[in-house]
């Protein structure tokens, strides 16, 4: 049974919270997976996990390159025996004011990011959690 991220355990919510990098996982066209290390936040109370990067990077242009609908991606992070993956649809947006909130966000849960112009978020809403943090 899936349950709404609100209703996950503190301890899942911690895990999303504490400093550690994530891996990012999507799919070529050619449907072989690109997975990269990434800073991602989660908003639990929408179900939104966000990722910032370049509009140039490998991964916003994959993302992109599904449309409107959006491109099935994976997140997780582990720590030691402590995992989790987040699963949802993925879109890539440079609409300054969501990309402001996700540089705020980047910055509470690990440092203030470098300036780059052309800075975009992938906002991710998350459909499955596996795991067991």
């Amino acid at each position: 049974m899936l349950l709404p991220l609100s209703e996950l355990s503190g301890g899942f919510v911690d895990f999303w919270t504490e400093r550690q990098l994530g891996v990012l996982s999507t799919v070529r066209g050619d449907g072989t997976v690109h997975s990269v290390p990434v800073g991602v936040t989660l908003d639990v109370k929408t179900g939104i996990a966000r990722v910032i990067c370049s509009g140039t990077s490998h991964k916003a242009r994959l993302v992109r390159a599904a449309g409107p609908e959006g491109a099935a991606v994976a997140v997780n992070q582990t720590d030691g025996r402590r995992w989790s993956t987040r699963e949802g649809r993925a879109i890539v947006s440079d609409d300054p004011e969501r990309v402001a909130d996700a540089e705020r966000r980047y910055a509470e849960r690990y440092r203030q990011p470098r300036v780059n112009p052309q800075r975009v978020v992938i906002e991710i809403t998350v459909t499955k959690v596996l795991g067991n943090a």
